[in-house]
């Protein structure tokens, strides 16, 4: 179907863990420990885990609760300990009782046309009485009822040229998945007076155009069929809403639910793009730029606001009723742990999420089958006495994922001073696979050839993507706690379709049939991230000396510090202290310190090991700033944290200079010298972590 390759989803969140892949995962098959078992027992554990739907403590979380627990507790394959931990967080969900309905009706208010409320069902899994309603999780409930405009992706440049030709006051707008957060697209269109927005996913940009469920789309191929719809969490800020920087206990304080920010102010529901094609089609208006255009068969139009004169639907309003409600919930984290032999109290944590939108076969099931199975075999080893890891290693099956990454998120910060002094690595796997693997070539050799980048030092290298949002559970290990982390999946190659991610994603597609046909027959690939996620976790857990390598992290700030100049130099930035000087001493210190530590590495004495352990390991903790993104919750990482000024180069500086260079505002220019200011003693504290302990 599409070229077999692992990408660089395998991309730490920072380059030190480029250091552990480039230098041991050459890896062909059959070369390690977790290479010995049956090919058959990831599909049977998928097989398992996507029996039924499981969204976030539905019954069928809980039965995958006690899956998890079954297996981490097993006396010949379990872990040392296994238990759950429970979590009073808020979640939204639809009226189970009162569907979500999108319309079309007249002005007497006859509806002339209905959206679909379920997807069609091609088999037994949509037809199951758990699969959920798409929705808008966290959108209010409410009954706008406006003229249709198209807005694209909803992003605030969009929402401003539409403006310029049409009074957006009291209009529904329609925008596509893609370009802007799901909460994004509402909140962006809040200011100028619309009051309802409908979400769909254009098949230019999940099916390469492809329509048709009679021969071109599920179940004949992986695409998204015309009713799929695509859930999700409409909310930009991660963890439980109620209780940020708090574990959600049942004691915890919990803010007015009026003070939640970053949830979409007006109602809004995703749609099926056989949907959205019966209401784009008939928009009247004028033309919408060429980059707004999609795979429909007709000129995408910005509506009059509303339909054309000559449609059925002339003079008619879409209306949105949403019954979405608020809930506070028990969720659960499965949590087990191996102990280690030498350094008890220094952790490799391992994690995926447990819950899914409705099946979830392939996310997040693929990575909690491959979960499963690393566990297994190195649990048996432990059982059997043949091995024990160095450091201690700690699995985290996550809840709540799906709602905004809530499991982890609490889990940060019930145990944040533990996990801050203690911490090694985390390696998230969540959506594990996304194309078939190869019996072949390895994984390393597949690597280098799709998906590559020059280094200075090393030449034609395996790239490596950085984890700069929060797209998984890696995020408030990384951003909120600086503790080094990586995403491990097997992806597709990307020059062959224009699919931003594996198109059944959150539909009641995404099943163990769809799975097992057009992601990955044989589960071949799971077995590829199983070895190489295992591999990891074994060589952070065992080595001696932690295999990071502080000049690659170098020469990262070196390619962020020149796209800076670069940057610079076009924008002649009017701030008292230029980029150049104090940015450039910075990062020429840091590669000094870097370089000084890998020579005390190859005369290392025993009697240091600790020490230097201690500094690599805590090393990103000293680019965590509390007060660098004030507006961004959970964010302190002044190296990783997005940035959307779409530059790779330091965030919190660009996105303050790209504003300062639009706005010409003095108060704009002073945030900028800050962020250059925060940003250069960030890299010099870094250096100095590396150096001497006097």
């Amino acid at each position: 179907m599409l070229k077999k390759v692992l990408l660089g989803s395998l991309g730490a969140a920072l380059v030190l863990t480029a250091g552990i892949l480039l230098g041991h995962f050459g890896i062909q098959r059959g070369s390690t420990h977790l290479s010995h078992d049956r090919s058959l027992i990831p599909m049977c554990l998928s097989r398992e885990l996507t029996k039924v739907p499981h969204m976030a403590t539905s019954p069928g979380d809980e039965q995958t609760v006690q899956y998890m627990l079954k297996r981490w507790q097993d006396p010949d394959t379990g872990l040392d300990q296994a238990w759950r931990e429970e979590y009073k967080v808020y979640l939204s969900f639809p009226d189970p009782n009162t569907p979500n309905k999108v319309t079309v009706v007249n002005p007497s208010d006859a509806v002339l046309y209905t959206a679909r409320e379920k997807e069609k069902a091609y088999s037994s899994d949509q037809e199951d009485p758990e699969v959920v309603q798409p929705y808008a999780a966290y959108a209010p409930a409410g009954h706008p009822k406006g003229r249709l405009v198209y807005a694209n992706q909803g992003k605030p440049s969009d929402y401003f040229l539409l403006n310029q030709t049409l009074n957006l006051t009291g209009t529904v707008a329609i925008t596509r998945y893609g370009g802007e957060g799901r909460a994004g697209k509402a909140i962006n269109a809040a200011p100028y007076g619309v009051i309802g927005v409908l979400v769909y996913t254009d098949p230019w940009d999940i099916n390469d155009g492809k329509m048709s469920d009679n021969n071109e789309t599920y179940p004949f191929s992986w695409y998204m069929p015309p009713s799929g719809v695509e859930r999700g969490s409409f909310n930009t800020h991660y963890g439980d809403m109620l209780t940020p920087y708090l574990a959600a206990k049942d004691d915890t304080y919990r803010i007015p639910e009026k003070n939640i920010t970053g949830i979409p102010p007006i109602p809004t529901q995703p749609i099926g793009f056989e949907d959205a094609y019966a209401l784009i089609c008939e928009l009247g208006g004028e033309p919408a730029p060429s980059e707004w255009q999609g795979a429909f068969n007709c000129t995408y139009n910005f509506g009059g606001p509303g339909f054309k004169p000559t449609s059925n639907f002339n003079n008619s309003d879409v209306k949105l009723d949403i019954y979405n409600r608020e809930e506070l919930k028990n969720s659960a984290n499965v949590m087990g742990v191996i102990r280690g032999s030498v350094e008890p109290d220094r952790y490799v944590i391992y994690g995926n999420h447990r819950d899914s939108w409705v099946h979830g076969a392939i996310d997040p099931s693929s990575g909690t089958s491959v979960m499963l199975e690393v566990t297994r075999v190195l649990g048996r080893m432990v059982k059997q006495g043949k091995w024990r890891p160095r450091r201690s290693i700690i699995f985290g099956s996550w809840g709540a994922e799906e709602f905004g990454l809530i499991g982890s998120t609490e889990y940060t910060e019930e145990y944040y001073s533990k996990l801050s002094e203690r911490s090694v690595a985390y390696i998230n796997v969540d959506i594990a696979v996304k194309t078939p693997g190869s019996d072949s070539t390895s994984v390393y050799d597949n690597w280098i050839r799709y998906f590559n980048r020059t280094s200075p030092a090393y030449g034609v290298i395996p790239n490596v993507g950085f984890l700069t949002g929060a797209g998984s559970d890696y995020a408030a290990f990384i951003h909120f706690l600086g503790i080094t982390s990586m995403d491990i999946s097997y992806t597709y190659d990307r020059t062959k379709t224009r699919a931003r991610i594996y198109p059944a994603y959150h539909t009641a597609y995404d099943t163990f049939d769809y799975a097992s046909k057009f992601i990955d027959p044989g589960f071949t690939s799971h077995q590829t991230v199983a070895r190489t996620a295992g591999n990891v976790l074994m060589r952070l857990a065992d080595s001696l000396l932690l295999p990071f390598n502080c000049s690659d992290y170098a020469e990262t700030l070196e390619g962020y510090l020149s796209k800076a100049m670069e940057l610079n130099t076009v924008l002649e930035y009017p701030v008292p202290a230029p980029i150049s000087e104090p940015l450039q001493t910075a990062v020429r210190n840091f590669r000094s310190a870097a370089a000084r530590l890998d020579h005390a590495l190859s005369i290392l004495r025993p009697l240091k090991v600790r020490r230097i352990n201690d500094q690599l390991m805590l090393l990103d903790r000293a680019f965590l700033d509390p007060v660098a993104f004030p507006d961004r919750y959970g964010f302190r990482h002044v190296i990783w944290a997005s940035s959307k000024a779409g530059q790779a180069t330091f965030p919190g500086l660009a996105d303050a200079y790209t504003r300062a260079a639009s706005t010409g505002l003095d108060s704009d220019w002073k945030e900028a010298h800050r962020q250059l200011s925060i940003l250069v003693q960030a890299i010099q504290g870094a250096a100095h972590t590396l150096g001497d302990a006097i």
